[in-house]
């Protein structure tokens, strides 16, 4: 029996009973789907993150207090006090770090904030002007801050999208006066939708100077950041090397190991977000594949069950010259048939969902998500579906062709 003969006696046989080959399927259909849904979305997560993360500009450059992480369980240590105007003054002399081209302290926190009435709960912000320059975030309404409100603690406050409509509504905020902690800051800016920048939401947070957000808000007399730009991009590994040592002098360490703040450059960041998000979509890739592993138990199951119902019809072919290898390699045939089939629609499927699920995030979030398609996912998708059927239809197709002509004739 040549292969062609042996594909269209598969074909055939899975034609016979069309419902339950259906059915067979479409496990193996969810398992591809759901595998080239995750690897996409997470293609497009990281895309987008890194996106954001390359928008900040290369030279960017963040100092944040504490040990730098190792695990989930050293986060709580960057929330400290390490960093403060000392090191601020230190980093802008010249002769500690001459590449520097500006320095943004920050603080941030949580606070209500209320308008007669209305009252709500966003990020407050401590900031300077470059807060604007690096991620370039302005005012569609009102101002930026100017030098002299920072330097005198002014109570001035720009205020993102969605707080401006939660406390003002369609009501112009400009001039009025919202009350935080118990003090009255005046509105000089209103930021337009933004949406999410890397580690906040504009659309939900308040900006004032980083002085009186120490002074009066928080009560601190701390940072829990300092952003660094430098002057040229091919001059950020060596700011980072003067930063490094102008602290340590400044809290006076000598053992490196014992640094109590740590550097974060763009490059670093877009590292650790590949990593991170590519391992993450793996793992989840991994789990949606399991799904297979159990439309490849369907596959047996249902092939078990067709050799037993064709018992006559394999006792007949081998009374007329069909071999041992001749049957097995037609239900071997037809379970590679059934996951290559489930394959090409799930990965169409997925594919599918998957574009639908960007559209809907960039039209209706805002997010600026573009569709990817996996192609090692979808590779992966095939290869492990034909694999499943070649592994759990060997079996069966083994049980098939070890029937004797004479007894499977004899099969009622």
């Amino acid at each position: 029996m040549i292969l062609r003969h042996s594909f269209k006696t598969a074909v055939a046989g899975l034609r016979t009973h069309k419902s339950r080959s259906a059915l067979t399927v479409l496990g193996i259909v969810i398992g591809i789907t759901a595998i080239i849904l995750v690897m996409s979305l997470g293609e497009g997560a990281q895309n987008l993150i890194l996106g954001q993360i390359q928008g900040i500009g290369a030279t960017t450059i963040a100092i944040v207090p504490g040990r730098q992480p190792k695990g989930p369980t050293d986060i709580i240590s960057t929330f400290t006090d390490s960093l403060t105007k000392r090191d601020i003054d230190a980093l802008e002399r010249k002769g500690n770090a001459p590449y520097v081209d500006a320095i943004m302290p920050i603080v941030f926190g949580s606070q209500s904030v209320a308008y007669e009435r209305e009252t709500y709960r966003p990020t407050i912000f401590g900031v300077t002007n470059l807060f604007a320059e690096i991620y370039d975030v302005y005012p569609v309404e009102g101002r930026l801050f100017t030098d002299e409100e920072i330097k005198t603690y002014a109570d001035v406050a720009l205020l993102g999208n969605k707080v401006k409509k939660e406390l003002f509504g369609d009501e112009d905020a400009l001039g009025k006066k919202v009350r935080i902690k118990g003090k009255n800051f005046r509105v000089v800016g209103v930021f337009g939708p933004e949406g999410q920048l890397t580690f906040m939401n504009v659309d939900e947070l308040v900006a004032t100077p980083y002085t009186t957000a120490q002074q009066y808000i928080f009560g601190i007399k701390y940072f829990n950041r300092i952003v660094v730009r430098a002057d040229k991009e091919e001059n950020v590994a060596a700011t980072v090397r003067d930063i490094t040592l102008t602290l340590r002098n400044s809290h006076n360490i000598t053992d490196p190991s014992k640094d109590d703040f740590f550097i974060e450059t763009q490059a670093d960041a877009m590292e650790m977000v590949g990593t991170v998000t590519g391992v993450l979509t793996w793992f989840l890739a991994s789990i949606a594949a399991i799904s297979l592993l159990v439309g490849g138990i369907g596959i047996m199951n249902i092939m078990l069950v067709s050799v037993t119902e064709r018992t006559r019809e394999i006792g007949l072919r081998k009374a007329i010259g069909a071999t041992g290898k001749d049957i097995m390699t037609q239900f071997l045939l037809e379970a590679v048939l059934i996951t290559a089939v489930g394959g090409m629609i799930g990965i169409l499927l997925g594919a599918f969902l998957s574009f639908l699920v960007s559209l809907v995030l960039t039209q209706f979030f805002a997010l600026d998500w573009r569709f990817t398609f996996p192609f090692q996912a979808a590779f992966l998708g095939i290869g492990v579906a034909a694999f499943v059927g070649l592994i759990f239809g060997l079996y069966p197709a083994r049980q098939a062709s070890l029937k004797s002509p004479i007894e499977a004739l004899q099969y009622e």
